[in-house]
């Protein structure tokens, strides 16, 4: 194997997997932003959401451009049913962030509508992505 697609697919990797991280924990802090009604601790937390949500998106970029060079260069999954399946997946997991996102300026306004029980809901969607993503990747169906 090529060093560089070596290199490239570990990047790749260790890219998704701190991306993900901002994804699972983010949601997390709008739940405590949604049922927080101390003033002094809701600006805390949601200047925590804040550098998060700039840092994961730090990190989703060169991710995403390593995953591109994996497919387009590498030719990794090329055409191949698995791919398409997980590259719908990959855009719902950018369509996440963007949500989150979203979100997060409502916060910043203080315009937020939902309630912490929906942002615990809200933070699986993450989890089954992943699961679906990685499944494809490994299984190749």
């Amino acid at each position: 194997m090529d060093n560089a697609y070596l290199w490239t697919k570990t990047f790749h990797l260790v890219l998704i997997t701190s991306w993900f991280a901002g994804l699972f924990y983010l949601p997390r802090i709008f739940v405590n932003l949604a049922e927080e009604k101390n003033v002094d601790a809701y600006a805390r937390l949601l200047g925590m959401a804040d550098r998060l949500f700039r840092f994961m998106t730090i990190l989703a970029v060169p991710a995403i451009l390593l995953g591109v060079i994996l497919l387009a260069y590498f030719k990794i999954g090329s055409g191949q049913g698995w791919m398409h399946a997980k590259l719908l997946f990959v855009l719902l997991v950018i369509g996440y962030h963007h949500a989150c996102w979203s979100l997060l300026k409502k916060f910043r306004k203080g315009m937020n509508t939902r309630s912490g029980v929906w942002f615990r809901w809200f933070n699986e969607v993450p989890v089954v992505l992943l699961i679906v993503i990685t499944a494809l990747v490994i299984i190749k169906p």
